[in-house]
């Protein structure tokens, strides 16, 4: 997951890996990272429901920790990147973001999703939120925990399988240059 101050990164990494049974609670920033290690349910062919291990890292959204930024993205199979819409200026840094752990590590783009987190009480516009017109082409989910938290996993779930894919197909190329 990727960065952003305050966006909500930690409530919903919390949620994705079942750490915490209550979501809420007082803020408290990321130092660093947090890495949370769970296995996912997901959808494999002919309707077969198959395990993937996930090992999500919270990333810090303060810029004092852009030093450790390297680290985080090395061999990274994909990044989520969570932001607040309802804050004007993470509509803009979700450009950045993107460069810095997108764009440069040659992830595809379904290999990002970009949650729009709609925290408790601001209301939810589930439209496309006004971001630069590149960033328009990458998967978009909106996130509200207090309305709709299965549709959240489901969401996630389906990014999840669209990192499997990516990854087996990359190694069946990988395969096949070996071969011929």
């Amino acid at each position: 997951m990727s960065l952003l101050c305050q966006s909500g990164k930690t409530v919903l990494a919390n949620f994705l890996s079942d750490t915490v049974d209550a979501v809420g609670g007082e803020y408290c920033p990321t130092q660093g990272v947090r890495i949370l290690e769970f296995e996912s349910q997901y959808e494999g062919s002919g309707d077969k429901s198959l395990t993937c291990e996930v090992e999500l890292w919270d990333c810090a959204g303060d810029f004092k920790f852009e030093s450790c930024w390297p680290a985080l993205m090395k061999d990274s199979n994909g990044v989520v990147i969570v932001f607040n819409p309802a804050m004007p200026h993470h509509l803009t840094e979700v450009e950045t973001w993107y460069s810095m752990f997108i764009s440069s590590q040659g992830l595809q783009d379904r290999q990002c999703l970009l949650m729009a987190h709609h925290k408790p009480g601001s209301g939810v516009d589930n439209g496309r939120p006004n971001l630069a017109s590149h960033l328009n082409r990458l998967p978009l989910s909106h996130s509200n925990l207090e309305e709709d938290p299965e549709d959240v996993r489901q969401g996630f779930r389906r990014y999840l399988e669209n990192i499997v894919q990516t990854l087996s197909e990359s190694r069946e190329r990988e395969e096949m240059s070996i071969i011929t």
